[in-house]
């Protein structure tokens, strides 16, 4: 697929609501589409609307082995909530053991380098696995979420992974993803209420303070234009 199909695609769906968005590509793909979720309330609501288009809808998880105990626990209660059986991946135990043996437990404190090493042992590798014998992947990326994510495209071309990227929620507001928890009582992470707008691993994620960037708290010693883990990360 290339720029002008991407460009299609983005122009045929330029007031098409999320629901209507999703409905198309899983059409499209089937079981070849999946949503890569990180339990974040954008994942909660992308979940709920392709559970309401498909039972069967096909949902990962990237395991890091850092995460906070809040997302362990929504794990099990979303697929209490769905009834479905969520796709746990993890990292190869011996690339961690490795790193941290060469590096330290807390590497990612202490370089960029080393932070982005983890990340991509971690999460990366793990998402490679994850998205074998998919043609396409919906994320819940926002727009107003950082200056990374400021130019995401509802539909875009990962010429990383070779696949379709649909992100159906690109356009809206964080208030827009919290009404529609709020008017379908959709399980979300406790943390979003308590200063925690963006949620990753416990040792790289803090609280954010009234007026910062709602992704302030990840990976919070660096600077903005670093702080992307490289699920996301476009090819330059």
């Amino acid at each position: 697929m290339n720029q002008d199909d991407i460009a299609k695609l983005n122009a045929q769906f330029s007031e098409a609501k999320p629901q209507e968005v999703l409905q198309y590509f899983m059409s499209q793909y089937g079981n070849r589409i999946a949503l890569a979720s990180s339990l974040s309330i954008e994942d909660q609501v992308i979940l709920h609307m392709m559970w309401q288009i498909s039972k069967d809808v096909k949902v990962f998880t990237l395991d890091t082995g850092r995460l906070f105990p809040e997302t362990y626990a929504l794990i099990d209660e979303t697929n209490q909530f769905f009834g479905i059986k969520i796709d746990v991946y993890f990292p190869d135990y011996r690339q961690v053991e490795e790193m941290v043996k060469t590096h330290g437990i807390n590497l990612f404190y202490h370089s960029i380098e080393n932070r982005k090493l983890c990340c991509q042992l971690r999460k990366t590798e793990p998402l490679k696995r994850a998205l074998q014998g998919l043609d396409a992947w919906v994320c819940g990326l926002r727009k107003d979420q950082s200056v990374t994510r400021f130019y995401t495209q509802m539909i875009e071309w990962d010429e990383t992974h070779q696949l379709l990227k649909i992100n159906p929620l690109v356009n809206w507001s964080e208030k827009q993803v919290r009404d529609y928890v709020k008017e379908y009582q959709i399980p979300y992470n406790p943390l979003h209420d308590k200063g925690f707008p963006s949620i990753g691993c416990q040792p790289c994620t803090r609280a954010i303070q009234e007026g910062e960037d709602v992704r302030a708290g990840r990976w919070w010693w660096e600077a903005p234009e670093h702080k992307e883990c490289g699920l996301h990360l476009k090819e330059k």
